[in-house]
């Protein structure tokens, strides 16, 4: 299996979990509901921590935390809320990487023309920080030089980093802790790598309220292309 396809689970799974969120679920039935499906779609476990889906809402989407320490809370969706899931299947060693945040209003999933101003805000900040990793990244450039390039637009434009480590993705490889982050010094080329995530997760300061994109990339004739 290849990770395009793996990858591809993930993303059939945010999908099928847009389709299928309601308001009443508690966060537990969602991230069953999540790894379920990954293991229907191809998935034969999941590699961080054996977690297949990292689920939060309302204001504990600003929480960021280690796979060892995170605990699925059984808080229930409410009729306008946030979630945030973030998706890590894996089949034959092949990791896929996948996060997004959702909105329901008055009971629905939206993808489009969120009322919500302060949540609309920040998938617009999310969206334009990909955009910006697109038109930013060459292949000479380093871990430390995208890091550093996009934590100034991320404050430039009001909102903080809320990684718990402060880096925005990492490399994808056979074992976690081998992976090499987006981060400060880490002056390896992002071509020195098959695939690396981007995953920046935001909020603005005194918010309860956080958000999270995340796509795999690699190069491509040497632009990036998301996987």
């Amino acid at each position: 299996m290849e990770y395009k396809q793996v990858q591809q689970i993930a993303k059939d799974t945010i999908k099928f979990a847009k389709k299928n969120i309601k308001p009443g679920m508690n966060l537990l039935e969602v991230r069953e509901m999540c790894e379920e499906k990954m293991l229907e779609l191809g998935a034969d476990s999941f590699w961080y921590w054996d977690i297949g889906a990292f689920v939060f809402a309302g204001d504990e989407t600003t929480v960021s935390v280690s796979g060892k320490q995170y605990i699925t809370s059984n808080r229930i969706i409410g009729e306008n809320d946030i979630i945030t899931v973030d998706l890590s299947p894996q089949k034959n060693n092949i990791w896929g990487d996948y996060a997004r945040t959702i909105i329901i209003e008055n009971g629905i999933v939206i993808d489009n023309n969120v009322k919500n101003a302060e949540w609309r805000n920040g998938l617009i900040m999310e969206d334009r920080l990909h955009k910006e990793l697109l038109d930013f990244v060459k292949p000479e450039t380093t871990f430390e030089e995208l890091y550093f390039h996009i934590n100034k637009m991320i404050t430039k434009h009001g909102f903080i980093n809320l990684d718990f480590m402060g880096n925005l993705g990492h490399s994808i490889v056979k074992n976690k802790d081998y992976r090499v982050y987006i981060e400060k010094g880490n002056k390896q080329k992002l071509s020195e790598v098959s695939y690396f995530t981007f995953e920046p997760h935001i909020g603005v300061s005194g918010s309860k309220y956080g958000y999270k994109k995340e796509n795999i990339y690699y190069f491509e004739n040497g632009k990036p292309v998301e996987l």
